[in-house]
């Protein structure tokens, strides 16, 4: 028997608090991506296309800490005699847990927390279970954020769970349909990406599952060979390599992710077999396994690696929990390879999660083609192909059936694209799967509701925040007729077609309108938004200038921590660390203790030769730190190096280089770095 229930589930959990108000503009869309001539010329095509750093229209999610209390979350169990399946729908649908019942086993890696760290495109991303990426390169945009989760019905009449969206960047509708039928041993998800739009677009997708990790765990899927990270090139840049023993690693086996030292990653090229796969088994042979029909072909392997920095992760992002690795299947060869999707495009692709066992002594041989093979066997007999690519069908002939119940809500967004749409004699229809009611609409979509019906984007107060951020190209020609009249021609709307000019490269554009915007009303968010563009253009005196002009429109009492946290590295990479410090003195208290803001307090007081400062600052816990950010570490061995050359009476460079980072490694607390090296 089959069963969905809503519950609350209680969590140690932090609060994300309110998004970040300002603007993040996209960088470069095409990055330059190093290549090893070990990589095929096929492979080669499409690398770094799309997938330069891109969040607008959404927000930074960045104002959390490290503060966790017991906190109720909305949960959703799908359940049947073999497994049990536990969803976040307030956490982009997270699937937290799979408890395989017949061995009294949790599948996946489940977090025994909820704590953001900074890894996703917003920021705020927390480890384990199966996240759903879609849209852009990285976490995805919905990640901690509330998505559609509703009841629909599978084939013998049992209950199922579809999660979907509107994801506003790219203008796509996604779904997933989980099936779990009375007595089966496999959850399924059937997924779909629509694009009912005229144009074609970039799109990425990625099923990202974290296993727990043991010192014998290994990782297999059905391929020869892998692409992957070449750190001789900077980190961003691939090689191929034949499997098991990757270059990356000096040849040693990458499919036991202790074997590296340092947080690494590799790509399965699956290109050969009709059912792609995943595996992450124990010494027993036994563990999770995912697999799908050929159009989400391709597979990842992440691990933290056996450093330092890497069990600092673990710990940081799962405190009290266990180690993990990451199992990841895509659409693309890698996660830097673009994929276009056609205009009136409309994917689809089954996968099936669950637990497995092969024989261990196969599955663990050296010899890689005998271990796969041993495994993809043993997968074969108990999801046999055929019977996999039959129910991709039938459950894509009941996509389009409307939600029998609405279980918890996402955003109004796809309200407000369905009531646009309406009134747009030209749109593509939207699939009828996609339930979004008018409920759903709130402040910020009426905004622009208004725009829509009255032609005029309204006005408000300059001293409020911005609010939320619009750039679809619908949107964007809506609001530019507004401003051809004097009605629709306000700071706030003038604000909002900067951003919207800025986002497509437009910055002759984007600078004429937050002009314009200031012209008819000072704002401090306009002036941010011009201390960006000149900070571009390198015109680092305009920048300050304009970022003292946002600073000194900013209430007094209620200054906001992102416009701080910005004033103060642009003043920090001046040199200009006595304002700077005139900056953070002046912060109310609680605003002082904001992680960023505490660490450009640190990297003051170095420069400004307070050492007891900087050993004060280093000694507490941050919440926001980057993947991949050294700016702690960097703290730590400068503050030593000073220590050592004021002792010793050596230059500074000296004691940098001989001594400083040698001989006082960071505390593990503040040791966030992918590797063990201080270069």
């Amino acid at each position: 028997m089959t069963t969905l229930t809503s519950e609350l589930l209680t969590l140690p959990a932090a609060l994300l608090g309110e998004d970040n108000p300002l603007p993040f503009f996209r960088e470069s869309p095409n990055p330059s991506v190093p290549m090893r001539e070990s990589l095929p010329s096929h492979k080669r095509d499409l690398m770094g296309w799309e997938t330069g750093f891109r969040v607008l229209p959404y927000r930074m999610q960045d104002h959390y800490t490290r503060q966790r209390t017991p906190t109720p979350l909305p949960a959703i169990g799908l359940e049947n005699e073999v497994l049990k399946a536990t969803f976040l729908p307030g956490h982009g649908g997270r699937l937290l847990s799979l408890w395989h019942k017949p061995t009294s086993r949790e599948l996946l890696c489940r977090n025994p927390v909820l704590q953001p760290a900074n890894l996703a495109i917003r920021n705020a991303w927390f480890s384990g279970g199966i996240e759903w990426n879609i849209g852009q390169f990285g976490h995805t945009f919905s990640t901690c954020s509330p998505v559609f989760a509703a009841e629909i019905r599978g084939a013998q009449g049992e209950p199922g769970l579809r999660l979907y969206e509107f994801e506003r960047c790219k203008r796509l509708f996604w779904q997933i349909d989980f099936y779990l039928p009375p007595g089966s041993p496999w959850l399924m998800a059937f997924t779909r990406i629509a694009n009912p739009n005229p144009d074609d677009t970039s799109t990425y997708w990625w099923t990202n599952v974290a296993v727990p990790e043991t010192q014998d765990t290994r990782v297999l899927a059905p391929a020869r060979q892998a692409i992957y990270i070449d750190f001789d090139l900077g980190g961003h840049g691939f090689g191929c390599g034949d499997l098991p023993n990757l270059p990356s690693l000096n040849g040693a086996d990458a499919t036991y992710s202790l074997n590296s030292t340092f947080a690494n990653e590799f790509f399965f090229q699956c290109d050969e077999t009709d059912l792609p796969w995943e595996a992450a088994l124990d010494r027993t042979g036994s563990g999770f396994i995912e697999a799908s029909t050929p159009r989400l072909r391709y597979r990842k392997m992440f691990c933290w690696g056996n450093h330092q920095g890497g069990q600092h992760w673990q710990e940081f992002l799962s405190p009290g929990g266990q180690p993990y690795l990451e199992i990841q299947a895509g659409l693309a060869p890698t996660q830097l390879h673009g994929l276009s999707m056609p205009s009136g495009a409309d994917w689809t692709w089954l996968q099936a999660f669950g637990c497995i066992q092969a024989d261990p002594s196969q599955a663990h041989s050296p010899d890689w083609e005998v271990a796969w093979r041993t495994v993809d066997a043993a997968l074969r007999d108990a999801m046999p192909m055929g019977r996999l690519r039959d129910l991709e069908t039938n459950y894509r002939l009941h996509a389009d059936e409307p939600p029998v119940e609405i279980l918890s809500a996402g955003s109004g967004w796809g309200a407000l694209e369905s009531a646009r749409r309406a009134r747009d004699s030209n749109a593509l229809p939207i699939p009828p799967s996609f339930a979004f009611p008018v409920t759903t609409l709130g402040h910020e979509q009426r905004k622009w509701l208004d725009l829509l019906n009255g032609g005029v984007l309204p006005e408000q107060r300059p001293e409020e925040l911005p609010g939320e951020w619009m750039t679809q190209d619908e949107w964007f020609e809506l609001l530019t007729r507004s401003l051809e009249h004097e009605a629709g021609r306000n700071w706030y709307a003038l604000l909002h077609a900067g951003v919207m000019r800025m986002e497509r490269f437009d910055e002759a554009g984007a600078e004429s309108a937050w002009n314009a915007s200031l012209q008819a009303m000072p704002s401090a968010w306009a002036h941010r938004n011009l201390a960006v563009l000149a900070h571009r253009r390198n015109r680092q005196a305009d920048a300050l200038a304009h970022y003292r002009q946002a600073w000194s429109l900013v209430s007094a009492s209620l200054p906001h921590p992102a416009l701080a946290a910005e004033y103060l590295q642009v003043l920090c990479a001046a040199g200009q660390f006595d304002r700077a410090r005139e900056v953070y003195d002046s912060l109310p208290e609680a605003l002082r203790q904001a992680d960023r803001i505490q660490i450009w307090r640190g990297r003051i007081a170095l420069e400004l030769g307070d050492l007891e400062m900087v050993e004060q600052v280093l000694g507490r816990e941050y919440a926001v730190v980057r993947e991949g950010e050294t700016e702690l570490s960097d703290l730590w061995y400068e503050m030593w190096a000073r220590r050592v050359a004021a002792r010793d009476g050596v230059p500074l460079d000296d004691a940098l280089r001989q001594r400083g980072k040698r001989d006082y490694p960071p505390h593990s607390h503040i040791d966030f770095r992918l590797t063990n090296s201080v270069s």
